[in-house]
């Protein structure tokens, strides 16, 4: 299969956008990936997204709508589902129909509007990437399964709330610098300390906002994008996804995400990487328990000892693994079928060094994981610069 490349990538800042439809939001954000890569027209359009047929408009058949907004009549046109992992999941299925040869070029939208939606049918929207049979008839939120496993890891680990403070002290730092984030004010351990519960032990800043967003991102065959708009060439050195259970209770370990070690694990013999060369992670800290355990699923830490990372800085941006770059989800927000799209177009923003006040010093390779439910759904993407041939008189030098 082909090698495929990132070409163009657009997006809109988080927020309430009262006055916007979720189609709107989409449009801009793909027309902006694609004048980012100068192009007029692509092949197809894969759309990732988790809750519009319980939103505001109730709309199915969501990428014929978006291909029509855009005025590309004809066009091959369909939208992924794969809960808060929609996103992540369009994009590997536009990876996977480029590196066919079926088409040369693809656009990967990843949208959600949910301000608009009563709180309590979004509450509902988020409980379907729970067990409908076993888990969602008992009438724990989402919120309340993460605060279970949150709970549990303390007392397994020892670890108090407070030890989860750097998690979400460093993404809204981060996303004070970044103009697309929805939460871009620093925070306090103090502070921290003092939120307000929302189900305990989760409180108000263990927690990522929702929110109305669109991403996209154009992906081509590699050999097309060599020298464009004099950025490196990023590619996709892989992409994996695996599932586990899709209730907690089903599980030998509930405090381990297996679907997320199996697909890092796949990943990492994708790209012939071990996980200390990752230069970065945009993890998936939807809350800050999650933050800690996919830090373990992906071998940058031991088990149990997630929280230790943050303690020590590991995390932040001058960290030997930084993460939530831009935020995160934590802080950026959490339009959930957008945000494994925005997740790849900020990796793709750091490895382009078009990363603003959040560029990191080292930036090569990094990697995105996106996860479904608690841990159903995990996909996985490292992308990473292209090495440049290296010239005739270099590869002869030993002839």
């Amino acid at each position: 299969m082909e090698r495929v490349a990132v070409l163009g990538v657009g997006m809109v800042p988080v927020d309430e956008h009262w006055d916007r439809s979720m189609v709107d939001l989409a449009g801009e954000a793909a027309l902006a990936a694609m004048t980012d890569a100068g192009m007029e027209r692509v092949d197809a359009l894969i759309v990732g997204n988790m809750t519009a047929a319980v939103g505001e408009s109730g709309q199915l058949n969501l990428a014929a709508q978006i291909a029509d907004w855009c005025g590309w009549r004809g066009l091959e046109a369909y939208k992924v589902e794969a809960a808060c992992a929609s996103g992540a999941a369009a994009f590997r299925a536009g990876i996977v129909t480029v590196a066919s040869g079926q088409v040369d070029s693809v656009l990967v939208v990843g949208v959600e509007k949910m301000s608009q939606t009563e709180s309590t049918l979004t509450t509902a929207a988020l409980a379907t990437a729970a067990d409908a049979d076993y888990e969602v008839p008992h009438g724990p939120s989402f919120v309340a399964l993460n605060a279970l496993i949150m709970r549990r890891y303390q007392h397994e680990y020892g670890w108090q709330h407070e030890d989860f403070a750097p998690f979400s002290v460093n993404a809204h730092a981060n996303a004070a610098r970044n103009p697309f984030a929805r939460l871009r004010h620093t925070i306090s351990v103090k502070e921290y300390s003092r939120a307000r519960i929302v189900s305990d032990p989760i409180n108000i800043l263990d927690a990522s906002p929702t929110g109305d967003g669109a991403a996209a991102i154009v992906l081509t065959r590699s050999g097309k994008v060599n020298g464009h708009a004099n950025r490196p060439t990023v590619v996709v050195a892989a992409s994996a996804v695996a599932t586990d259970t899709i209730g907690i209770h089903s599980r030998r370990e509930p405090l381990r995400l297996f679907a997320a070690e199996r697909s890092a694990h796949t990943a990492y013999l994708q790209a012939g990487l071990r996980p200390d060369e990752m230069d970065f992670f945009e993890l998936h800290d939807a809350f800050s328990i999650m933050a800690a355990l996919s830090l373990e699923a992906a071998g940058m830490a031991e088990v149990g000892q997630g929280p230790r990372l943050a303690q020590e800085g590991a995390i932040r941006p001058d960290g030997s693994i930084p993460i939530a770059t831009f935020g995160g989800l934590k802080a950026r927000g959490h339009p959930v079928g957008a945000t494994g799209v925005y997740q790849l177009v900020e990796v793709t923003r750091q490895l382009w060094g078009e990363a603003g006040d959040n560029q990191l010093s080292k930036a090569r390779v990094g990697m995105a994981q996106s996860i479904g439910g608690t841990g159903a759904t995990v996909v996985t993407h490292i992308l990473r610069i292209k090495a440049k041939p290296a010239s005739p008189s270099l590869r002869h030098s030993h002839a």
